[in-house]
C-alpha cells in the first residue's frame, strides 16, 4: 500500500548475516576477508551498494593508561590477552549492527597505541565479517555470530610474517622476538587456539586455500540471493539465537575442510 505522499513505503533491510573470522597472529585473516570481498566484487563500491563489509577486533583496543602505553611502546604490554580489548564496546556495537543500525567504530592508532578522537562511520549491510584473534573468546559475542571461521596456519609461518611486518614497521629485531616469546606464542595457545573448538569451519592455510574460500563465497552468495530469508525463518534455541544455515558437505574437492568444525582467520596487518 502506498504512502499519504503516494510513494512507495521503503522496505526493511534484512538483519545483516554476522560471520567471526579468527586465528593466530598473523594467520591471514584479514586477507582471507579482503579475498572474499575481492570475489564477490564489493572491493570498490561505496556504502549505498556494498553489501558485505569488513570490521576488526583490533578498533576495539582499550584506552591505554600512561604507565600501560609506556610499557606498549617498550614491546612490555600484552596486546593478545583478552583483557586488552573493550568488550562491552564491541557487543555493543555489534548488537546494533546486527540490528541493522548505523554505527561509529573506534579508530585505533597502532604506532601510538591510542584511541583516536575521529571514528569511522559503518553503514548497515546484508553480510559482516568481523575478524580479530580472540573473537570467540567471549560468549555473548561469540553467540552472535552466524557462521564461525578459523584460519589455521603454521605457527612458524605466523612467526616469520610478524617478524617481517614488525621489521619494516621499524621496529627492533629482538623486541619482536621477546614480545612473540613473551606475551603473543603464550596468549596464542591459553587464549585462541582453545577457541578453534567453536569454529563452523576450519582454513588451513589461509588464503591459499582457495577451495575453502570459494566454498564460503559461493555461501555468502546465497545469502544474498535470498537465503538470508530462509535462515531467519529458521527455529530458534533457548538463548535466542537462530541455528546456523548448515554449511555445504564435504566432498571430494572440498575435503581441505575440517567436517563438522569450525574456522578462523587473523589480519595480516595487525599491529600487535
Amino acid at each position: 500500500m502506498a504512502s499519504a505522499g503516494g510513494a512507495e513505503p521503503e522496505r526493511p533491510r534484512p538483519k545483516p548475516f554476522l560471520i567471526g573470522v579468527s586465528g593466530g597472529t598473523a594467520s591471514g585473516k584479514s586477507t582471507v576477508c579482503e579475498k572474499i570481498m575481492e570475489l564477490l566484487g564489493q572491493k570498490e563500491v561505496d556504502h549505498r551498494q556494498r553489501k558485505v563489509l569488513i570490521l576488526s577486533q583490533d578498533s576495539f583496543y582499550k584506552v591505554l593508561t600512561a604507565e600501560q602505553k609506556a610499557k606498549a611502546l617498550k614491546g612490555q604490554y600484552n596486546f593478545d590477552h583478552p583483557d586488552a580489548f573493550d568488550n562491552d564496546l564491541m557487543h555493543t556495537t555489534l548488537k546494533n549492527i546486527v540490528e541493522g543500525k548505523t554505527v561509529e567504530v573506534p579508530t585505533y592508532d597502532f604506532v601510538t597505541h591510542s584511541r583516536l578522537a575521529e571514528t569511522t562511520v559503518v553503514y548497515p549491510a546484508d553480510v559482516v565479517l568481523f575478524e580479530g584473534i580472540l573473537v570467540f573468546y567471549n560468549q555473548d559475542i561469540r553467540d552472535m555470530f552466524h557462521l564461525r571461521l578459523f584460519v589455521d596456519t603454521d605457527s612458524d609461518v605466523r612467526l616469520s610474517r610478524r617478524v617481517l611486518r614488525d621489521m619494516k614497521r621499524g621496529r627492533d629485531l629482538e623486541q619482536i622476538l621477546t614480545q612473540y616469546t613473551t606475551f603473543v606464542k603464550p596468549a596464542f595457545e591459553e587464549f585462541c587456539l582453545p577457541t578453534k573448538k567453536y569454529a563452523d569451519v576450519i582454513i588451513p592455510r589461509g588464503v591459499d586455500n582457495m577451495v575453502a574460500i570459494n566454498l564460503i563465497v559461493q555461501h555468502i552468495q546465497d545469502i544474498l540471493n535470498g537465503d538470508i530469508c530462509k535462515w531467519q525463518r529458521g527455529a530458534v534455541n533457548g538463548h535466542g539465537r537462530t541455528y546456523k544455515r548448515p554449511f555445504p558437505e564435504q566432498t571430494e574437492s572440498s575435503s581441505v575442510l575440517a567436517a563438522g568444525k569450525r574456522s578462523h582467520l587473523e589480519s595480516s596487518s595487525r599491529p600487535h
